[in-house]
């Protein structure tokens, strides 16, 4: 129960990485406070947490829209009173195309969720850590923010920046007792990237990894979240700004 007793807060809980590591994080102990955009499955995965003999809230919000995000910070502290871990983790995918074709409204929908939406989630958690003297942050980057992928140009942009968050924030707090960290998922097996294969293909172009992943398979989101509860947890003590892969050897 290494988490016992933590407040951690989740974004995009309602699937996939977000629901899996909301629930293995309630079973180490803590009370979680969840939050998507999708009402239904955010509620379902509290339910799921509360079957499991865990606790929780869920809140549903926008995380590109400021009030929103000041929304669910604040019923994090009205209920719990703190905010000891937070896994900034809502994002979008993009629709595939060639960056010449990418349409502005697209770039926007990109920008607002994975890059603002994260910014907003750290200005505001960070204020709460800092009273607190203490706090880990969990930033959901992704391979494609550490290199270049075809046919996901804006989509990679807003990963880049993520990680220049991640980086950024962790000098500027560390010594404020508050770990900053990101992780890097590839090739995971969610409802957000199970149509990659078939987009790629309408592209025209697929990937040698895509369809050999180098580990052999697809990860399951359960493998991503035992990472993110690790580095929610004091376990984790001395990092701080790492970028950490979660990706099969997709990288290599």
């Amino acid at each position: 129960m290494e988490l016992e007793n933590k407040i951690v807060l989740v974004t995009g809980a309602g699937s996939g990485i977000g629901r899996a590591s909301s629930l293995k994080m309630a079973a180490n102990g803590a009370k979680v406070v969840l939050v998507d955009f999708n009402r239904e499955t955010g509620e379902e995965t509290l339910r799921m947490v509360q079957d499991q003999g865990g606790e929780g809230i869920f809140v549903q919000a926008d995380v590109s829209k400021s009030e929103d995000v000041q929304r669910y910070v604040n019923a994090s502290v009205d209920t719990y009173g703190r905010i000891d871990a937070f896994f900034n983790n809502a994002g979008i995918i993009q629709k595939f195309s060639l960056l010449a074709d990418v349409e502005e409204a697209e770039f926007d929908r990109l920008v607002a969720v994975n890059m603002k939406g994260a910014f907003l989630g750290l200005k505001y958690v960070l204020k709460v850590m800092e009273k607190q003297g203490s706090g880990s942050i969990i930033n959901t980057a992704s391979t494609a923010g550490i290199r270049s992928e075809h046919s996901v140009s804006v989509y990679s942009a807003t990963k880049h920046a993520v990680i220049g968050l991640t980086k950024s924030a962790a000098m500027e707090y560390v010594k404020k007792g508050i770990r900053v960290n990101a992780i890097c998922p590839g090739g995971v097996q969610t409802s957000l990237t199970q149509s990659v294969e078939e987009q790629f293909k309408a592209g025209g172009y697929m990937p040698e990894e895509v369809s050999n992943m180098r580990i052999g398979r697809y990860a399951q989101p359960e493998e991503l979240a035992e990472m993110v509860s690790f580095l929610a947890s004091d376990r984790s003590s001395y990092m701080v700004g790492s970028i950490v892969l979660v990706d099969g050897g997709l990288t290599l």
